[in-house]
């Protein structure tokens, strides 16, 4: 059975109020974020509140980059990393150093009130670092993206990221896969802190040049465009520090609402798509799900090869 969105009957939004509930009063709810959709700002916040339980363990106390939308998702967008005390009360900062040896005051969140504000500030995404804030230099994931060029079919991703998941059992290292919400997948690879960002760097360069070398016609470790027809790009450029990938459930700001969806190696098959799931379906699979599909990330302790 192929998943897709089931629509408003199969996946509800629950109650806008819940918003409200939570301390974070949402201004302008009926404004249309996604019209091709019918899903407005105050259905985003409930999006949000109801997968609450499932989002926030991935996201609080990193870093991020948030995707704002001010005219909604077919509207012009902006990545910010930065905190200002306009974001609310409930978004926090921390001092980090800058590329260029500056200091600059980055944001975080704790909880579902300081997702809410980011929701009230028109935030769609929500891009956390491979880091927590209490250790920002010692990094504790990795994510590889798989994005396939035009006319790469849907099995060929697939089967790369469970090629993948093999080579990293040979490293002795479990992975954990998501839909991208675009036209890919991501393999996440939690580990345990202590290796600098310069070491995961290497390492994460060294395994997708190894996939590629595997396998010439299928991948490409490089993000140069020209050599990337008819192959998927393996991009291994977000485990540098200051990158960051889409967390589990996030909304993208892309047509009918797709989410960042985390799956079940035993799902792939039954997906139809890196956009599979619109809100709606996410909806539905948080109310029917016993057990997070990445349940033990958080107590997993492998150590990175050679660490």
């Amino acid at each position: 059975m192929s998943v897709s969105d089931p629509g408003p009957a199969a996946g509800s939004l629950p109650e806008r109020s819940h918003a409200a509930a939570a301390g974070v009063a949402i201004t302008h709810a009926g404004r249309m974020v996604y019209p091709d959709a019918g899903i407005s700002k105050g259905d985003v916040a409930a999006y949000y509140t109801a997968v609450a339980p499932w989002l926030l363990p991935g996201l609080v106390d990193r870093p991020l980059s948030l995707l704002r939308c001010p005219d909604g998702a077919a509207g012009a967008c902006f990545f910010q990393k930065h905190h200002a005390a306009a974001l609310g009360t409930h978004v926090r900062s921390i001092a980090l150093r800058e590329k260029d040896g500056g200091v600059a005051d980055y944001l975080y969140v704790r909880d579902l009130r300081g997702v809410l504000e980011l929701v009230q500030m028109n935030t769609l995404e929500f891009h956390p670092w491979g880091a927590r804030v209490d250790r920002p230099e010692a990094p504790d994931r990795i994510v590889f993206d798989l994005d396939p060029a035009v006319g790469v079919p849907w099995p060929a991703v697939i089967e790369a990221a469970r090629r993948i998941r093999a080579r990293l059992q040979d490293a002795g290292l479990q992975g954990f896969v998501r839909t991208s919400g675009g036209k890919g997948l991501h393999v996440v690879v939690p580990f345990r802190r202590g290796p600098d960002w310069d070491v995961v760097k290497r390492f994460c360069a060294a395994f997708a040049e190894a996939m590629v070398a595997g396998h010439p016609p299928d991948y490409v470790a490089t993000a140069g465009k020209a050599r990337r027809k008819g192959r998927i790009f393996i991009d291994w450029l977000r485990n540098t520090r200051g990158a960051t990938s889409v967390c589990n459930w996030s909304l993208r700001a892309r047509a009918g609402a797709p989410v960042a969806m985390p799956l079940g190696w035993g799902e792939l098959d039954e997906v139809a798509g890196g956009a599979a799931f619109g809100l709606h379906a996410a909806l539905a699979r948080a109310a029917s799900l016993r057990a997070d599909p990445w349940q033990g990330i958080g107590e997993l302790r492998q150590r990175l090869p050679g660490r």
